[in-house]
């Protein structure tokens, strides 16, 4: 039936979109149960913790920024850099909302944030 009609003229697939947000977001959840029964067990060191939490982030972002770039096959760096900032955004707005507000500003804030853009687009360019 959509013969004719190209991809950019049939819009962008929020819904797949927001499926492939929601999948990154499991992988993280899943991900930080995995590192807290591994602290809680083995009690493992700050440092690997804080390794394990820079591995989630980017391998979340990455699974987000690869399904978006198969979807859209146009542009895909941009769209998993998209997806990065996204999952970003979420994740900054639950933050404020689970602290009541009361974050402040660091270096980690814009660390997570680059990491979270580059494992999005590292996604997207490898899909």
């Amino acid at each position: 039936m959509n013969r004719g009609i190209s991809r950019q003229e049939r819009g962008v697939p929020y819904g797949s979109l927001g499926v492939y947000l929601l999948l990154s977001y499991i992988v993280t959840v899943l991900s930080l149960l995995v590192i807290s029964f591994l602290l809680y067990k083995l009690k493992v060191s700050e440092k690997v913790v804080s390794g394990g939490i820079i591995i989630t982030y980017i391998a979340s972002t990455f699974l987000a920024g690869f399904l978006a770039g198969k979807k859209m096959k146009m542009k895909r760096y941009l769209w998993g850099l998209g997806m990065g900032l996204a999952y970003y955004v979420i994740f900054i707005v639950l933050s404020l909302f689970i602290n009541r507000g009361d974050m402040e500003l660091s270096r980690t804030i814009l660390t997570t944030m680059v990491l979270c853009m580059g494992g999005g687009m590292l996604g997207g360019m490898l899909s």
